[in-house]
């Protein structure tokens, strides 16, 4: 088995450079690297950054003027029998922009640029939520309709967008699918990295890998995807609409609690980020790029606003307007990134390891270890450390699995483009349910990480953004035409030749 994936991890090892090189690009040049600020920052971070900029601007500030509209219309009744209803659609999303990286990331960018990283991160999340708009509004525009459901996503606009070329679609979902498929086995791991987090607790000891309690889990994860799996989109908005609400509770409760048994650092938590912001503190490199940078990156790729990645679960909701999903997807990068980031965020600064741990630069290495040690910081000496472990490590667990979810359902709605053939949607949920789930479980269990398959994750990623938001762009009048529609439209259905374009689903009379 370790030359099988010994073997896998070199077939994909040239991969590596050229994702570095992408990600960093022009970063990895001196003249560019050297210009102050702007030199910290790649092309496609500042695309993501300079879209959600343009956005804002453009729809004039619809994060903030419709905001309340956003709960609004997340609780508005699902109009037919076709599609999910907007809730539906809001907890699918949650589950995939919630995961393990509101925490393993936002205690990276922490630990790397300190508390004022987290300030930067509410200002990438505020210019996201203008990009999530517009990318949502383009999948409910160019959503299409197969039997009682909808399927879209980037995959069908960028087609559209660019001069309706069926092989840029399909080009566009293989390569979505491919990053998709071979994002699953890093989510498989994070699952087994709570677990044990968990059984830690109770036993004081790291589980083995070759112990039952990981054979059990890795079934358990096996068995319980593939049946929610192959039940359908359906079947997977059943499960994110009972598991989301609940991962997401049991994570705010759990640190509002922190924060009851600490109010007094709240006042120091404000103060840290405001202040590290612009002036970081030597510990964490003392330059505002680092506090900057690590913030932005952070904000940005949680809520995967502008990354395309998102749209699979705007497009399947019934609506009578493409806005509507526009505001209720703005809303859900408040909800990851404003609150659930900015509550992992509380924990580490409150926590303060920098100054309380003098094994801080071996400990902030490992991010969850990092993090849990934070929460225990917080309640010192009392029987409540590992209960809040324990419960935080559920959430996290739970984080995991449902973004493994949404991974294998975009897959599916994302392989519409190529075909809607119930025989080839059964092929795809096999192999993201029966080849790459598993492949995850073995490597865990085989105590290896393939670090050059996620390496693809990444050179794919990069790929998608300097794809998504210059189609944005050119498609801007389209989002901005609709946005006005909708400002001044009676209620009525929406109909696309309103804003001079025909598609499949938005045509017919007004109700």
């Amino acid at each position: 088995m370790s030359s099988l994936f010994d073997f896998i991890n070199v077939l994909f090892a040239s991969v590596v450079p050229v994702a570095d090189f992408l990600w960093d690009f022009p970063t990895n040049y001196d003249w560019y690297s050297s210009i102050p600020i702007v030199g910290k920052f790649s092309v496609a971070f500042i695309l993501l950054l300079g879209g959600g900029i343009y956005f804002t601007i453009g729809l004039k500030f619809v994060q903030i003027t419709q905001f309340k509209n956003s709960y609004r219309q997340l609780m508005s009744r699902q109009r037919s029998g076709i599609g999910t209803s907007a809730l539906s659609a809001f907890l699918l999303s949650l589950g995939m922009r919630v995961g393990a990286g509101n925490i393993v990331g936002v205690t990276g960018a922490v630990t790397l640029g300190g508390p004022g990283a987290i300030f930067w991160m509410w200002l990438a999340a505020f210019l996201g939520m203008s990009t999530a708009f517009g990318e949502a509004t383009l999948a409910q525009i160019y959503k299409e309709q197969k039997g009682n459901e909808y399927v879209g996503g980037f995959t069908f606009y960028i087609q559209k967008i660019w001069g309706d070329k069926r092989f840029i679609g399909v080009g566009m979902c293989v390569i979505y699918l491919i990053y998709n498929m071979l994002s699953i086995p890093v989510h498989t791991f994070h699952v087994f990295t709570a677990a044990s987090s968990i059984v830690k607790e109770f036993s004081d000891k790291a589980l083995s890998t070759t112990g039952i309690e990981y054979y059990s889990i890795a079934l358990f994860i096996v068995i319980s995807l593939a049946i929610i799996t192959f039940g359908g989109v359906r079947r997977v908005t059943k499960v994110t609409d009972k598991v989301v609400p609940i991962m997401a509770m049991l994570y705010v409760l759990v640190v509002l609690a922190l924060i009851l048994m600490n109010l007094n650092k709240v006042p120091l938590f404000f103060f840290s980020v405001f202040k590290g912001a612009f002036s970081p503190d030597a510990i964490f490199g003392g330059a505002f790029g680092i506090a900057l940078s690590q913030g932005l990156k952070r904000g940005l790729l949680s809520n995967e606003a502008g990354m395309g990645t998102v749209t699979q679960a705007s497009s399947i909701a019934d609506a009578n307007h493409p806005c509507e999903q526009g505001f209720v997807q703005a809303l859900g990068v408040f909800f990851d990134t404003i609150i659930i980031c900015s509550l992992t965020g509380f924990i580490l600064t409150a926590g303060q390891l920098w100054t309380t741990n003098s094994n801080w630069s071996d400990l902030k290495v490992d991010k969850i270890a990092t993090y849990l040690t934070s929460i225990k910081e917080l309640v010192p000496g009392t029987t409540l450390d590992s209960v809040i472990v324990v419960f935080a490590s559920v959430a996290f667990g739970l984080f995991a699995f449902t973004t493994l979810l949404g991974d294998l359902v975009f897959t599916e709605i994302a392989a519409n483009k190529i075909s809607q053939k119930e025989s080839f949607m059964k092929a795809m949920r096999s192999i993201g349910a029966l080849v790459f789930v598993p492949l995850g479980v073995l490597t865990v269990l085989a105590g290896l990480q393939l670090d050059n398959l996620w390496y693809v994750s990444d050179l794919i990623n990069v790929i998608l953004i300097l794809i998504n938001i210059p189609t944005m762009i050119v498609g801007r009048k389209i989002i901005i035409k609709a946005y006005d529609n909708y400002l001044n439209s009676d209620g009525s259905r929406f109909l696309s030749s309103d804003i001079g374009i025909e598609t499949e689903v938005w045509n017919g009379k007004k109700d």
